[in-house]
């Protein structure tokens, strides 16, 4: 029961993303943009590892857990109420495709640049409720059991990567503009005592290898879809919803 239980719960975080639903339609060629490569590396690694490892460590590390106390104490200080990290979850995501309806051009076409952003969250979501079901940490305002790892800090910081790489060759303001977002939400979970640092951390560690993984398997999942789809567009939607607890995205497209 656990297993369908879990299984339940990723599906249905593929059609929850944020608050306010947003249809994006396309009815042309598809854009004529650059198709880079997005390889592996194990550099690559080494920023989200550091995040999740040091998550990870706070699960069973008193002078973490200490540190975690006391962040949570200096930023109940600030008196800050508000509900808006519910919104700047997604903003990064959904910058990506606004930049894109505004003429800056990414490196992937719109078909490309979903795909990846389903697989990203796929994966995330996946991985950040097999962890609470795993972890069943106490939140900080001790109202449910399910505070390891953030999902809001993942979904923010997974949305912040992609802007970055979507959008490096073109600024690198973009990507520093979108981690800004999703550090904001970080800080935004522990001020409103819904999530420990250690949370956090691991949700961004978590955000950004998401994303990542997706940009290096998407040339081949891209081949399997579409090998023998047309290359005009006849029309796609995005929409994006958030339902309180944990987020996902419904996405429907002709192609």
């Amino acid at each position: 029961m656990e297993a369908v239980y879990a299984m339940t719960k990723i599906a249905l975080m593929l059609f929850l993303y944020c608050l306010s639903p947003v249809a994006i339609a396309q009815h042309a060629v598809k854009d004529t943009v650059r198709q880079p490569h997005f390889k592996f590396s194990a550099r690559q690694l080494i920023i989200p590892s550091v995040f999740i490892g040091y998550g990870g460590i706070g699960l069973q590390s008193d002078g973490l857990q200490k540190f975690n106390r006391k962040s949570r104490k200096a930023a109940q200080q600030l008196s800050i109420n508000t509900k808006i990290d519910n919104v700047t979850l997604v903003l990064p995501a959904l910058s990506v495709y606004a930049l894109n309806a505004v003429g800056v051009k990414g490196a992937h076409d719109f078909r490309d640049r979903t795909v990846i952003l389903l697989t990203a969250s796929v994966i995330t979501y996946s991985s950040v409720v097999l962890l609470k079901d795993i972890t069943k940490v106490t939140r900080p305002d001790g109202t449910t059991n399910d505070s390891f790892p953030s999902g809001h800090t993942a979904t923010a910081f997974a949305g912040a990567e992609m802007l970055r790489l979507e959008y490096k060759e073109v600024s690198v303001w973009y990507g520093i503009g979108g981690y800004t977002i999703a550090a904001g939400t970080a800080f935004l979970r522990v001020a409103n005592d819904r999530h420990w640092l250690t949370d956090v951390a691991a949700g961004a560690g978590i955000g950004i290898l998401g994303t990542k993984i997706a940009y290096w398997v998407n040339p081949f999942l891209t081949r399997t879809l579409f090998q023998s789809s047309s290359s005009k567009t006849v029309g796609a939607a995005i929409l994006p919803f958030y339902n309180g607890t944990h987020t996902g995205i419904f996405f429907s497209a002709t192609f």
